[in-house]
C-alpha cells in the first residue's frame, strides 16, 4: 500500500480534556452536559478484553451517510470478531477531545475517530497514548505517529464516473453540486464531478455545464452555517436554488444535510434526481431510491473493519490505507430502479473510464486527492 503524503491543514486545536467513562449495557446510553455525548458500550467489557471504540463527528452515526456506514464496520467487529465494543456520538465540534478521552479513560484498544474534523485531537490523544492504537476515516495527518492508521479514499476517480454519467443522462443540459463544508474531503468529490462532467463534453462534443463548483477556481455552494453537515433545511434550500437554474442531476456531498437536496429532487415530481454519496443511498434511505441514480461510496465499514482486525491479530501499522477504484474501496454503487434509464453504450463507457483511471490514461487532477 503506498503512503499518502496529502497535507490538510489543522482546523482544531487539541483540548486537554478528561472525561471518566464506564461500560454501559447494551442500547444504554450516558453522557455529560459539557459535550452532550451519547456513550454506549457492550456489557461485561473487562480490562483484559479486546475493545474497539468510535466517536462520530457532530453530523453523528444517523446521519445515513458517512458516519453510519463507518459505524457499520465497528458493528460487523463485534459480530465477526467478537470485539467488545464502545461508541460515542458528538453533538458539537468542541466534543472530539472529549468523547476521545471517554473512549481512552473506557480502556478501548483501537478508536476510530470518524472524520477529518477529528484531526487534532485525534492526534494529540493518539501521542499522548502510544499504547493505544487509533486509526481516522478521511484524513492523513502529518507526523502521524506509528499507533495512528489513516483510512481515505480517492473519490475523485469515482465521482468522475459520476459526473461522466450526470453529464449523459441529463435533459436539461445542467447538472449541480454543493457541499456542507469547503474542506478537502468534500471538494474531492466535486473536483471529480466537474471533470467527469468536462471530460464526457469533449469526448462526446457537448456542453453540458456544471453549476455550484468552479473547480478551476475550487469555489461555489456550501450549506449555511452553523452546523452545515446537519443543516437539513439549508441543504435543502441550497438544492433547491441549483434546481431553479436548471439543474436536474445533483451530487450533494453534505453528510446529513444532503438529505434536503433529496426532499427537493423528490419535490420535482421527477423532473429532478440525486447521485448520493459515501454509501448506497438506495439501501440507507430507501423512501427516496426512485431518485437516486447511483451512490459514490466509499467503503469506510470495510476500512474501519480491517483496521480493527489488524488491531486485534497484531498486523496493525500505521501506513494509511488509501481506497481507489481499482481495489473497489471507491466506486458507483448499483443503479437500482435507473438500471434500465442508463443506456448500455454508457454503461460500458463507464467500465472504460475505470480501466483508464487505474492504468493513468486518464489523470484526475484534483489537487485534494491522495496520491
Amino acid at each position: 500500500m503506498k503512503k499518502s503524503h496529502l497535507a490538510i491543514p489543522a482546523v482544531f486545536a487539541a483540548a486537554a480534556l478528561s472525561l471518566s467513562a464506564c461500560a454501559q449495557a447494551p442500547d444504554e446510553s450516558s453522557g455529560s452536559s459539557s459535550s452532550s455525548a451519547a456513550a454506549s458500550a457492550n456489557a461485561n467489557s473487562n480490562s483484559g478484553e479486546f475493545k474497539a471504540c468510535m466517536v462520530s463527528d457532530s453530523a453523528g452515526f444517523n446521519d445515513k451517510s458517512f458516519n453510519e456506514t463507518s459505524l457499520k464496520g465497528l458493528t460487523k467487529a463485534a459480530s465477526d470478531l467478537g470485539a467488545k465494543t464502545a461508541k460515542v456520538e458528538s453533538k458539537d465540534d468542541k466534543d472530539y477531545a472529549t468523547n476521545l478521552q471517554s473512549m481512552i479513560d473506557a480502556k478501548c484498544s483501537i478508536i476510530v475517530s470518524v472524520g477529518f474534523l477529528l484531526e487534532e485531537p485525534t492526534l494529540a490523544a493518539a501521542k499522548a497514548n502510544p499504547n493505544v492504537k487509533f486509526a481516522i476515516v478521511d484524513d492523513n495527518p502529518q507526523g502521524a505517529p506509528s499507533n495512528l492508521k489513516p483510512l481515505i479514499f480517492n473519490t475523485a476517480q469515482s465521482s468522475f464516473e459520476a459526473g461522466y454519467l450526470a453529464a449523459s443522462l441529463t435533459k436539461t443540459g445542467k447538472v449541480a453540486t454543493f457541499g456542507g463544508m469547503k474542506i478537502p474531503t468534500v471538494t474531492i468529490f466535486m473536483d471529480g464531478f466537474a471533470q467527469g462532467v468536462d471530460y464526457y463534453n469533449k469526448q462526446k462534443n457537448k456542453s453540458v455545464k456544471v453549476i455550484g463548483w468552479n473547480a478551476e477556481k475550487q469555489d461555489g455552494q456550501f450549506v449555511p452555517q452553523p452546523n452545515p453537515f446537519q443543516n437539513v433545511s439549508g441543504g435543502k434550500t441550497t438544492a433547491q436554488a441549483l434546481l431553479n437554474q436548471g439543474a436536474d442531476i445533483i451530487l450533494p456531498v453534505a453528510g446529513n444535510a444532503g438529505n434536503g437536496a433529496l426532499q427537493a429532487v423528490k419535490s420535482s415530481g421527477g423532473k429532478a434526481n440525486a447521485i448520493w454519496v459515501d454509501g448506497d443511498g438506495c439501501e440507507t434511505q430507501p423512501s427516496y431510491c426512485s431518485n437516486i441514480i447511483t451512490s459514490v461510496y466509499k467503503g469506510m465499514d470495510v476500512a474501519v473493519f480491517d483496521a480493527i482486525k489488524a488491531a486485534k491479530d497484531g498486523s496493525f501499522d500505521n501506513k494509511p490505507y488509501i481506497g481507489s477504484l481499482e481495489d473497489g474501496g471507491t466506486g458507483l454503487s448499483p443503479f437500482h430502479e435507473f438500471d434500465s434509464k442508463v443506456p448500455a453504450e454508457v454503461k460500458e463507457e463507464l467500465n472504460t473510464i475505470k480501466a483508464d483511471i487505474a492504468s493513468g490514461k486518464i489523470e484526475i487532477t484534483s489537487k485534494a486527492q491522495p496520491k
